[in-house]
């Protein structure tokens, strides 16, 4: 079986919005519809599990009956950082799955990720174990210590831009998680980090410019300058 996580367990605080923005409305859809009906319409993906926020449980259960959001099947509170609601959701999925299903972790803030982009992250989060959603990295690569003046450069091309999903084998991603906590590492910012620090290789798959992260008004704006355009037909 193939399962999907949606992280949306983030407060926004950068977007100053009166609500989380995975909850904001967009062409009267909240963000997180769109996330979650990419992977309600996606036929590989089996079944769904949202972490969220506390209090916003019932919010989500309404979303996805007034949506017909049928594959949601667990809805898991976020933790203290990004790591730890991660951790929540593939301990969930764990209680009830198999160890050799595949788990894509994906940004609830990421509503235009593409059926193409879920397909070749399951491809190659089989073949591998793992698969990190990642796009060339396009601009001159600056160093600094202080943010203000640059020391040096960075050959772009030794760079990838990473997105989500991420995939892992179930019982690879849990046992990570485990010996992560082991070894008091606690607060990474993304399974691909977490990897990366428990000394682990990992595997790319495809990603899309297009593939935007909600982070700020700008995000917001282009997100809706794509759906204007007419590009919600390549999400099927």
């Amino acid at each position: 079986m193939n399962h999907a996580i949606i992280i949306a367990g983030g407060t926004g605080t950068r977007m100053k919005l009166h609500v989380p923005k995975q909850f904001v409305s967009v062409e009267k859809k909240p963000v997180i519809v769109y996330t979650m009906e990419a992977f309600q319409n996606h036929p590989e993906i089996d079944t769904i599990t949202i972490v969220c926020i506390k209090g916003w449980e019932e919010v989500i259960e309404a979303y996805s009956r007034e949506y017909r959001i049928t594959k949601l099947k667990h809805i898991v509170l976020g933790g203290d950082c990004g790591q730890a609601s991660i951790r929540n959701g593939v301990y969930e999925l764990e209680k009830h799955y198999s160890g050799d299903d595949i788990v894509l972790i994906h940004d609830a803030i990421r509503p235009l990720v593409s059926a193409e982009i879920i397909s070749d992250c399951l491809v190659k989060a089989r073949e591998f174990g793992d698969a990190i959603t990642v796009i060339p990295c396009a601009e001159a690569m600056l160093e600094t210590d202080d943010g203000a003046v640059s020391i040096g450069s960075y050959d772009r091309n030794r760079l990838k831009r990473t997105q989500t999903p991420q995939g892992f084998k179930l019982s690879k991603i849990c046992d990570l998680h485990r010996r992560a906590l082991e070894k008091g590492i606690t607060n990474s910012v993304a399974s691909c980090t977490l990897m990366i620090e428990m000394g682990e290789q990992v595997h790319f798959s495809m990603g899309s410019e297009k593939n935007i992260k909600l982070t700020t008004q700008d995000d917001l704006e282009i997100f809706r300058a794509l759906l204007h355009a007419g590009n919600r037909e390549w999400l099927q």
